[in-house]
């Protein structure tokens, strides 16, 4: 069975891969901000975090299952859409981009604890069928190091690793010793939960191992 990731992210493409999925991968046509601000505008009021991550999972999936299913009827397999929040103290983290916020970033995370929200969607397709939909927010709280020091923070940030993700860290790269726990599934923070995708193709009526080493 095909699996085709809608992200370009080198962190949700390796995981998939340790798990013993090996991906297609297509980029979502998806303007994340005005989606927002579409449906906040409509509602009137600012979307929770689990909500926001959760729309635009949905978003991509659908933008990419729609776009496979016209280019190739054939397709037989399921596209995956995530998206991931960082939340200290209710405050939202983005991705910081430059080296100054990185480092005020790390310096207001130091010794705390906040959760990683991940939006996850998954759609089933098969040739002569209705699409079908299954998705679910996953949440990871993860509490940074007291002790890390000025001097480790700066070579952190210069590293250039934490300017484009989500929350200005990573578990399974440089940032990894600096985080002391994290409470929930662990692949939350990678980018996607995998226990989260498995219960989700269950749902759609898909066992696990038949996503397994998908491609040659």
């Amino acid at each position: 069975m095909r699996v085709l990731l809608a992200s370009t992210s080198p962190a949700r493409l390796m995981l998939l891969r340790q798990a013993g999925i090996e991906p297609e991968t297509t980029a979502p046509d998806v303007d994340e901000e005005a989606v927002i601000a579409a449906v906040e505008a409509a509602e009137g009021r600012t979307l929770a975090p689990d909500e926001h991550v959760l729309l635009l999972a949905r978003r991509k999936a659908a933008d990419v299952a729609a776009r496979i299913a016209d280019d190739d009827p054939s397709f037989d397999g399921v596209v995956i859409g995530g998206d991931s929040m960082f939340e200290l103290d209710g405050e939202i983290l983005g991705k910081p981009y430059t080296p100054e916020a990185a480092t005020a970033r790390w310096h207001s995370m130091r010794g705390r604890t906040g959760v990683l929200h991940s939006g996850h969607a998954m759609c089933r397709l098969s040739p002569g069928r209705d699409p079908h939909e299954a998705h679910a927010v996953a949440e990871a709280s993860v509490t940074f190091s007291a002790d890390m020091t000025d001097d480790e923070i700066d070579a952190y940030v210069a590293s250039g690793e934490p300017l484009h993700v989500a929350g200005a860290f990573t578990i399974d790269s440089l940032g990894g010793p600096f985080i002391e726990r994290v409470e929930g599934d662990p692949s939350t923070v990678v980018g996607m939960s995998l226990s989260t995708l498995r219960r989700l193709a269950r749902e759609l009526g898909v066992a696990w191992p038949d996503l397994w080493k998908t491609r040659d």
